[in-house]
């Protein structure tokens, strides 16, 4: 992953943080499912990318490969998140 998709990916993950906290700060009655489920996604991710880093270490790849498929569930979850909060009104 080039120095660019890694500041791009800050950026959303920045941007995705700071929409959702402004959600939450209009609805706190919904505030803990949202939170508890917020949770659950970022170490499902977590955990994804991790055994996606050990396949790909153990399999000989780069370096470079390896942190790309640590990163990359998390990368797309981000991107998903995205997605879903400039769709909404």
């Amino acid at each position: 992953m080039n120095p660019g998709a890694y500041a791009l990916f800050a950026w959303q993950a920045g941007w995705v943080f700071t929409l959702r906290s402004m959600q939450l700060g209009t609805d706190p009655v919904g505030a803990s499912a949202a939170l508890a489920e917020m949770v659950a996604e970022k170490q499902k991710a977590f955990t994804d990318g991790a055994f996606a880093a050990g396949r790909a270490a153990l399999g000989g790849a780069s370096m470079d490969a390896v942190a790309e498929a640590a990163l990359r569930p998390a990368r797309r979850r981000v991107s998903a998140n995205m997605r879903a909060l400039h769709r909404k009104p």
